[in-house]
């Protein structure tokens, strides 16, 4: 079976995100190695432009707009992160964006999102469905709709991080990674990420992390197809998801070893050790990863362990 993505596309992703995206850093801590008798290597996307990795997907997916859809503009739907993500790449492009998001999304989310100068249409997560919602207003206004995760140019554009990721550990000591941990939503990081890493570093094992209130593509994996779930009541609102989408689920399947879960509270523990240990502000679900390293959710002592940090907001 031909997946949707390939090693070519993220690199192919990476020059298009050259001088406009972050080349964020890889933070090491002796605390945290100690504590998990590992060699940790977190991926900063924390001090990505707006926040978050998905600027990776979001600006990808539009620098390959033709010039009749830069004309008609960008729809997307989100909590927050692709929101914004989509909202300064279609402001640093020059095109017109409407970004359909919950009501009950951070506050600081929305109004980024306003700030970044796009239209920002509210919906219940509760009793509407987003993707329903950003389909027909796409229809009516002729825009072009970016999904969050289940899009090709998205999910090649996030797994620059991964692609970074392993060219900076390289640089700092030569070293490769055994494994990656990276947080899961819809799976548009992770699929991203695996293809990379599984290029690199084919010995590289690559696991997913979920909220244990929101565990879809844990049980999807298992099964071998999608399971739909209620909204998931969780503190990682960027994992809030229902369903992993066809495109990632079929990524994840053939390159993502296994998906292990964490609790809300030990993301709060991820955070605050985050913040007291290494001065950095992370999101919960930014703390997926960290969480599951910190917990021995999967073994990690005496391996090397890449961490993806996926957002501050």
């Amino acid at each position: 079976m031909t997946l949707p993505i390939c090693f070519d596309d993220i690199t192919a992703a990476a020059q298009r995100l050259a001088g406009v995206a972050h080349r964020t850093p890889v933070l090491t801590s002796r605390t945290a190695d100690a504590l998990t008798g590992a060699r940790l290597f977190f991926k900063a996307e924390n001090f990505q432009r707006m926040g978050a990795f998905k600027f990776r997907g979001g600006y990808n997916a539009l620098a390959k707009f033709s010039a009749e859809q830069r004309t008609r503009g960008v729809i997307a739907f989100s909590s927050g992160n692709h929101a914004q993500a989509v909202a300064l790449s279609a402001r640093i492009l020059g095109m017109p964006a409407a970004i359909v998001m919950p009501q009950d999304a951070p506050a600081l989310k929305i109004q980024a999102t306003k700030d970044y100068g796009a239209e920002v249409i509210l919906y219940n997560r509760y009793t509407e469905d987003r993707e329903a919602l950003g389909r027909r207003i796409a229809q009516e206004r002729g825009m072009t709709l970016i999904p969050p995760y289940n899009h090709a140019d998205v999910m090649a554009g996030q797994g620059t991080a991964a692609l970074e990721l392993i060219e900076q550990v390289r640089e700092l000591d030569g070293g490769g990674l055994d494994v990656l941990l990276v947080c899961v939503g819809g799976g548009g990081l992770i699929s991203g990420c695996a293809t990379a890493a599984k290029h690199l570093l084919p010995g590289c094992r690559v696991i997913g992390v979920e909220p244990e209130a929101g565990n879809d593509v844990q049980q999807s994996l298992r099964t071998g197809e999608i399971v739909h779930i209620d909204v998931p009541r969780t503190i990682a609102d960027g994992a809030q998801t229902q369903h992993a989408g066809d495109l990632t689920f079929a990524v994840m399947r053939a390159k993502v070893d296994d998906v292990v879960t964490v609790s809300d509270a030990q993301l709060v523990d991820a955070m605050r050790f985050c913040a007291e240990r290494m001065k950095i502000v992370i999101e919960p679900t930014g703390a997926l990863a960290a969480a599951a390293a910190f917990n021995a959710a999967v073994p990690v002592k005496g391996l090397r362990v890449g961490v993806i940090i996926s957002g501050g907001n």
